[in-house]
């Protein structure tokens, strides 16, 4: 599979979402050197699935939803490197933390797959 470049069907808008937005953590020490994250939004568009659906789990102490998708596109994600928190993605009304990213590259040159975990629930969402 490394010689199949599907790069064009990634950016066919019959797959591509073009609503996502992410939110990228710069993060700013301020005088006492905290450091806090300034978010600066940035559209972009990818092809989203599933990574693993939405769970329920309920304890003693209340009940924890959690969930995570799949993104595949051009727009450099990041789950953190110096200077910078990992990024948040906005689908669906939901917010989703990048929590890991894989090159993409047999597939057709600049991708990336990112693995995004749920971080807030929102019922009917």
């Amino acid at each position: 599979m490394p010689l199949l470049d599907v790069s064009e069907i990634f950016t066919d808008p019959d797959f591509v979402d073009c609503s996502l937005v992410c939110y990228r953590q710069l993060q700013v020490p301020d005088d006492d050197n905290f450091v806090a994250n300034a978010q600066q939004p940035i559209p972009f568009a990818g092809i989203v699935t599933i990574d693993r659906s939405m769970q329920a789990k309920r304890m003693a102490a209340g009940q924890n939803i959690n969930g995570a998708i799949l993104i595949v596109t051009q727009f450099q994600l990041t789950e953190g490197k110096p200077g910078y928190d990992a990024d948040i993605v906005t689908y669906q009304g939901a917010n989703y933390r990048v929590t890991l990213t894989d090159p993409y590259l047999a597939y057709g040159a600049g991708f990336v797959q990112a693995h995004c975990e749920l971080m807030d629930y929102v019922d009917g969402q």
